[in-house]
């Protein structure tokens, strides 16, 4: 249990940076910071894939398929929309938004599998949403108070609604992640995070070059293929492709391997917190009272929900789609 819990830690430490590579880099699109992160991903995953190659061997047809799903809406799908919602609404209140995270996958790992690995009392969990809610209105307001007067709601709004879709994506992937990892003991998780990286190279480089296509179309003065700062933009995907995908994925898939799903949802408030710290040690300024009021809204909606206790079921594992 501790070993999980502080796996699942280092995951959100190096999930953090993902909510500040964005805002270093504002002038590249969503798509296209998301397709280099990826394809970066892939490319270390293959040159990592030789070494891992006997046990690669031993996953079946059905789990590359697995990995391949696990990669499409959990990496692709997800980074595009939070990246796009960073850059419309800005990083804290994407950040918060992804930090209701822990209880929306309680509540739906609550509702999927619970019958499987204990049910919450819905009762007690009540406390910790309205939490969730109240932090999250104080962030929003605190962002809207420093905002521009002249601010473009349809861009703003647009961002919220993304942020929205990447919950969705990233409500997904880690509970279907925790259940192959669980029913699947055998398997290691490095060999697992590698997997899904080599699966992510192919739609990483399709995805590349459609953004491509379209940035020539729409923004012919775009510089292409690595845009106006190269020397920034590749080392910035390199780090992030290895520190955020690669090691990141291993860490939360030792952490899933060894705590139970229910309380897989709880833990990505470090990713939450982290990214929050980053992106005010950015700005290099402390955040304001409604937004550290948020946050302790966050923490502490989330400390109820750990400490509930659910009441253990036995039944078989089903991964099926």
């Amino acid at each position: 249990m501790l070993a999980g819990v502080l796996f699942a830690l280092a995951a959100g430490l190096l999930w953090g940076l993902i909510f500040v590579s964005p805002l270093l880099v504002p002038e590249y699109p969503a798509t296209m910071l998301s397709a280099g992160r990826y394809l970066a991903f892939g490319m270390i995953a293959l040159a990592l894939a030789w070494h891992d190659r006997h046990r690669l061997k031993r996953l079946s047809r059905g789990d590359w398929a697995e990995a391949f799903r696990l990669t499409l809406i959990g990496n692709l799908l997800y980074y595009s929309c939070l990246a796009a919602a960073i850059q419309r609404t800005g990083a804290p209140v994407s950040t918060m938004l992804i930090g209701t995270l822990p209880v929306v996958i309680t509540i739906t790992s609550n509702l999927l599998y619970g019958r499987e690995e204990g049910r919450l009392a819905w009762g007690k969990l009540m406390p910790a949403l309205l939490l969730i809610i109240v932090g999250l209105a104080c962030v929003n307001v605190a962002e809207l108070r420093g905002a521009p007067q002249h601010i473009e709601w349809d861009r703003y709004l647009s961002g919220i609604a993304l942020a929205i879709m990447a919950v969705i994506c990233w409500t997904w992937y880690p509970l279907r992640n925790a259940r192959w990892l669980r029913a699947n003991p055998d398997k290691k998780p490095g060999t697992w995070a590698t997997a899904q990286g080599v699966a992510t190279l192919p739609l990483a480089l399709l995805a590349w070059l459609l953004v491509a296509l379209m940035m020539n179309w729409t923004i012919p003065g775009f510089v292409l293929p690595f845009g106006p700062r190269p020397e920034v933009f590749i080392p910035l995907m390199l780090a992030i492709g290895l520190f955020c995908s690669w090691i990141g994925a291993l860490c939360w898939n030792e952490a899933c391997q060894r705590l139970p799903t229910v309380l897989v949802g709880p833990l990505i408030v470090f990713e939450t917190l982290a990214g929050l710290a980053y992106t005010f040690m950015l700005r290099q300024s402390w955040p304001p009272l409604l937004t550290l009021t948020g946050i302790a809204c966050l923490i502490i909606g989330v400390l109820i929900a750990i400490r509930i206790k659910p009441e253990p079921i036995v039944a078989p594992l089903d991964i099926s789609p």
